[in-house]
């Protein structure tokens, strides 16, 4: 009777296993003693365990998950990533705030990136500064510093007739820096966090007529909430509008629904502060937090997405944490220490020292609020008033930490900005740029 070489074989064995072969027929193999398959698995976990930490820590591209680096970021910016998990089960923020890495995918390298020994900023290679300039802050005086006063191995060549420079590397002409004087507003007038990320990499494409793997270093100025909010008031009474800013999130402008006009006709002159103070989509309130917070998570101009609370709450924790993660800020009530970080940070030196002017006429209209508007026009600013505690508290962490690392501090920080001497000293004055006065471009 022929055999059919595929019937099931039924085989009962004790500590072995059966192998089956082609055509059906087992061969029975010794199984190892549990004990030696348990080395084997124990051994092979710790080589996986020794390989990821090994990874991590020592990586030659200082960009690994356990990096001393990363972990103090992330040590730093717990509180923000924490505060950015909603609540009430909305999805759409959960998405993004669940992945945090996910937010600043764009936005370049970070403070603690540029801490490593080994860093440098490469003018000859891809490295870009990247100016987020809010108004009122001492931005166009500081963008005239980065234009003007430092000592580069290129100057930036500027033309004041068209309040332009051409700040290019030193042996090609590719921009190192994107800001109001060398690039213009590519991204819009005063662009913000959620418009340059997004918008930078294809500008720089488009204006170099070729693609390249560029590292981005964001900076910007913050100032104190109720002195910037008044500057900005007396800029708008005088006639600035900023209509050439656009608004941009997501893929598209915000709509006159969603940012209604607070005034009729070509501007706001002469407007009173009460007026100024009661129109509810007056983006000079809490302007810095909603220029540093990413706009995606809280729907960008749509207030009905969510909670006007739960808005609030999520817009402040991604302003802190993109801020912590940014390679430089600064803050005009400290123009020295704002300046020794910057250029401890990108070691980059100006050739003038930083003026620092504390008698500034918003100052004055500040002390001279009556009582009930000062209470309002802080309750407007709520969160810039929060994210400037938080900024200052981190501004002074990073001089402290730079100071301990700098052998000779104390004449460095005597000696700011006196490389050699230089005519036409810029100075920081954000009350009276005169020829900027009624630019809508300011």
């Amino acid at each position: 009777m022929p055999v059919d070489m595929h019937k099931n074989v039924s085989v009962q064995v004790d500590s072995d296993f059966a192998l089956l072969l082609p055509g059906g027929v087992y061969e029975i193999k010794k199984m190892e003693p549990r004990s030696k398959i348990r080395t084997i698995i124990v051994f092979c976990l710790f080589l996986a365990i020794a390989g990821i930490i090994g990874f991590g820590y020592f990586c030659q591209d200082q960009v690994c998950a356990l990096s001393k680096r990363a972990v103090m970021l992330q040590s730093s910016e717990m509180m923000a990533y924490n505060e950015l998990q909603p609540v009430g089960g909305n999805t759409a923020v959960a998405s993004k705030a669940s992945a945090p890495q996910n937010i600043i995918a764009n936005a370049g390298l970070s403070y603690e990136d540029v801490l490593n020994d080994d860093f440098q900023f490469d003018m000859d290679g891809h490295d870009v500064m990247v100016f987020l300039h809010i108004q009122k802050t001492g931005g166009t005086s500081f963008g005239r510093h980065l234009v003007r006063d430092l000592d580069l191995k290129r100057p930036c060549e500027c033309q004041r007739q068209r309040k332009r420079c051409y700040c290019f590397r030193p042996h090609r002409n590719e921009n190192w820096l994107f800001s109001r004087y060398s690039t213009g507003w590519k991204c819009g007038l005063h662009a913000d966090w959620t418009e340059l990320t997004s918008c930078v990499d294809v500008e720089l494409d488009k204006n170099e007529g070729e693609t390249a793997k560029r590292r981005y270093f964001y900076i910007s100025l913050l100032r104190e909430p109720i002195s910037r909010y008044m500057s900005e008031y007396r800029h708008v009474r005088r006639g600035a509008t900023w209509k050439g800013s656009r608004h941009w999130c997501l893929g598209r402008q915000a709509t006159a629904s969603e940012l209604p006009p607070c005034y009729k006709g070509k501007d706001w002159l002469n407007v009173d502060l009460d007026q100024f103070a009661g129109c509810e989509s007056n983006l000079a309130a809490n302007r810095q937090t909603r220029m540093l917070a990413d706009l995606a998570l809280v729907g960008c101009y749509n207030k009905s997405s969510m909670p006007a609370h739960e808005r609030d709450r999520v817009m402040l924790a991604s302003a802190k944490r993109n801020l912590a993660a940014m390679a430089y800020f600064g803050l005009t009530e400290y123009q020295k220490m704002s300046q020794y970080i910057f250029e401890e940070t990108f070691n980059l030196r100006f050739a003038i020292p930083f003026e620092q002017h504390n008698a500034t006429i918003s100052a004055a209209a500040v002390t001279n609020l009556r009582s009930d508007q000062r209470r309002r026009i802080e309750r407007l600013n709520g969160l810039d008033i929060e994210l400037y505690a938080f900024a200052k508290n981190l501004l002074f962490q990073r001089f402290e930490h730079l100071k301990a690392k700098d052998a000779n501090f104390a004449q460095r920080f005597a000696n700011l900005g006196n490389i050699f001497y230089k005519q036409g000293v810029t100075e920081f004055n954000w009350d009276s740029n005169i020829e900027d006065a009624l630019s809508t471009d300011h």
